[in-house]
């Protein structure tokens, strides 16, 4: 069978992998399978008008209706879906990847992320060429639809204490990074009485400002400018908005396991315990301040569809990801780089400053490194890794986590690029230097023979 969904959907360079041929074939695969009305929205990404039409007339020619909501946050989508009935969604968006990529990706009818089953349906469709191929009369319709952006934003401001945030006057730096959080975080930012500098606020699909993934070396910009005008605040979205990284009052970047670290701390703390699921990427730091409070942390496999799903089945307070996707059940089960922003907001206006609030986690150093590797190459290189750990204590719950004295690596394949990630962590630098090193060493022998 055809294997065509990644860890998030369908990507590839436009006019290399991902052709408008298969666009539009995969457009078809997921009208058949649908077969009936679908919520379609875009990134800012110079190819989301191809890939739109190309998707919505395979859709329309299996017998599916469009609804186009145009350029919104991921999780716009998936709140609109939620709430409106159709049969399910597709965002055009290829998240973090740079601009030359873009991606289809599926929303189920309760606005989660298609699981595995249901994709594995559609790549079986699209394999064996049995798209649906109605009459004349049969075939779909697309209509547009404006304002789910503003919908959105207005359930993410009930969920939160906003009066809490507005009596703050807080002030912050907004990076939207040319993408989809645009088109509504700055103005959920006002409408909670919060005041924004906004960088990189103009939707551009070639990512002028910085690439789109908001690492530390992407986002000096924002630590300058947090520096320089004293904000309470450092807040970046990635592409379509569904992750936020922070920097904190004293123009530090935080990485996501913090902030995520804090966030847990604060909902089991109002719970006075439950249940908190992230992957087994996720630093310690988590599982020691979920504990401290009578928490409970559930691992799984690298992914927020997971995540979330796994949330559904033990009734998870919280959950997210060590990359700033944060998904809060209250709300709806996907990550969501707006709601994660307005959280935090509450929180700083509750308790103090987000400097003061990170003294409380626990400090790990992190190393994060990616070599490249042929899709085709990654599930020998993965079990040759396992074989040259074997006599170590290690979990395969998601590629193979290596537990050394002092930290852990995690090595895995990406679901989404040709490369294998590899995560270590240790309680110094030299720690999770060493413990990247060795695995880094071991996967790029591998990938010379």
């Amino acid at each position: 069978m055809t294997k065509l969904f990644g860890t998030n959907g369908v990507r590839g360079v436009i006019n290399q992998d991902m052709s408008a041929e298969l666009a539009l074939d995969v457009g078809r695969a997921i009208g058949t399978f649908m077969q009936g009305k679908v919520a379609i929205a875009t990134d800012s990404r110079t190819s989301a008008d191809m890939l739109r039409a190309l998707v919505s007339g395979g859709m329309t020619s299996a017998g599916s209706s469009v609804v186009d909501l145009g350029m919104l946050p991921t999780p716009a989508l998936q709140y609109y879906v939620k709430n409106s009935g159709v049969k399910g969604g597709v965002m055009i968006t290829a998240s973090h990847n740079p601009p030359e990529f873009n991606g289809i990706k599926c929303v189920d009818h309760d606005g989660t992320e298609m699981p595995r089953k249901k994709e594995e349906v559609i790549e079986r469709i699209y394999g064996d060429r049995e798209f649906a191929t109605p009459s004349w009369k049969e075939v779909g319709s697309i209509t547009h639809l404006e304002g789910v952006g503003a919908s959105y934003a207005n359930a993410i401001r009930r969920a939160v204490d906003r009066f809490k945030i507005a009596e703050a006057k807080l002030n912050v730096v907004l990076d939207c990074a040319n993408g989809a959080g645009a088109v509504t975080s700055p103005g959920l930012l006002d409408s909670l009485g919060v005041r924004a500098i906004t960088l990189n606020g103009n939707p551009q699909g070639t990512f002028p400002g910085h690439p789109s993934e908001p690492t530390p070396e992407n986002l000096k910009d924002l630590v300058a400018v947090v520096k320089a005008t004293g904000a309470d605040l450092g807040i970046a979205h990635d592409g379509d908005a569904d992750r936020t990284i922070f920097v904190d009052d004293q123009g530090n970047y935080v990485y996501g396991d913090q902030s995520l670290s804090v966030v847990a701390s604060h909902i089991v703390q109002e719970n006075q315990g439950g249940i908190v699921v992230t992957p087994v990427s996720t630093s310690s730091c988590l599982e020691e301040v979920v504990k401290k409070h009578n928490g409970q942390v559930i691992y799984t496999k690298v992914g927020a569809p997971i995540v979330a799903r796994r949330m559904m089945e033990v009734q998870a307070i919280f959950g997210g990801e060590e990359n700033g996707g944060l998904i809060f059940p209250e709300h709806q089960y996907c990550r969501d780089a707006a709601m994660t922003m307005a959280k935090m907001l509450e929180i700083i206006a509750i308790k103090g400053p987000l400097s003061e609030l990170l003294k409380e986690v626990p400090r790990y150093c992190l190393d994060k490194r990616k070599l490249s590797c042929p899709d085709d190459k990654k599930e020998w290189v993965l079990e040759q890794v396992e074989a040259y750990f074997a006599d170590q204590r290690t979990d395969a719950t998601d590629g193979i986590k290596i537990f050394f004295d002092g930290g852990w690596s995690l090595v895995r394949p990406s679901g989404t690029e040709p490369i294998f990630r590899i995560y270590s962590e240790g309680k110094d630098e030299n720690t999770a230097r060493r413990c990247g090193d060795e695995c880094e060493k071991v996967v790029r022998q591998l990938l010379e023979e």
